[in-house]
């Protein structure tokens, strides 16, 4: 399973907004993305995306380069301060058994 987190930081005063989008969900269904897993956490400074597969840096890939073919992600732009970049996972831990 991969994990990959994409980390953007927030415009001031962009928080409240970003939750009011991230209560509508995503903009593409990640089940036919090929996700297993997706969830979003934010701060009043930062969002950061967190998607899981077994492809998940390819499939991020697609969604990026489409992205910049679509308007999907538009409602994003004027909130965050440039692109989200990947984040480097230094730790995981999982119970076995």
């Amino acid at each position: 399973m991969q994990r990959l987190a994409l980390v953007g930081r927030l415009k001031e005063g962009a928080a409240e907004r970003a939750l009011a989008l991230l209560r509508q969900g995503p903009p593409f269904d990640p089940g036919e993305r090929g996700f297993d897993r997706h969830s979003v956490y934010l701060t009043p400074d930062t969002v950061t995306f967190v998607f899981e597969s077994d492809a998940a840096g390819a499939a991020v890939q697609e969604l990026i380069a489409e992205r910049l073919q679509s308007d999907a992600f538009a409602a994003w732009t004027p909130l965050l301060d440039g692109p989200p970049q990947p984040a480097l996972e230094g730790y995981y831990w999982k119970r076995t058994g």
